[in-house]
């Protein structure tokens, strides 16, 4: 059983930054964040795999940067230039071969 923590949500004015942290109790091959905002189903916010490029969704592209530091078994969500729109709760989920695993969520809200 793989373990997933979040953290770094908050509260933030439009405009501003925040960075998302997961740490995995072990290596991951992907991992992927996803958010779900208010009356909303989960969505794909960006992924990265080892030995990949990072794909992001469209409403976040040059705005987000998801990377990684295997030595950590950590990624980050580095956010900028945030709308309210972009408040949701955070997941990251791991995947190695068939296996999902989920963190508990982080709470991200961006006021106007």
């Amino acid at each position: 059983q793989v373990h997933l923590t979040e953290a770094g949500g908050g509260l933030v004015q439009a405009g501003g930054s925040l960075r998302l942290t997961c740490t995995a109790s072990e290596l991951i091959f992907s991992v992927a964040w996803y958010r779900q905002p208010p009356g909303k189903q989960r969505e794909l916010v960006a992924v990265v795999s080892i030995g990949n490029s990072p794909v992001y969704a469209a409403s976040v592209k040059d705005r987000f940067t998801i990377s990684r530091d295997d030595a950590r078994n950590t990624v980050y969500l580095q956010m900028n230039s945030l709308k309210p729109e972009d408040t949701a709760v955070y997941y990251c989920k791991g995947r190695r071969g068939n296996s999902d695993w989920w963190g508990q969520g982080t709470q991200v809200t961006v006021s106007s």
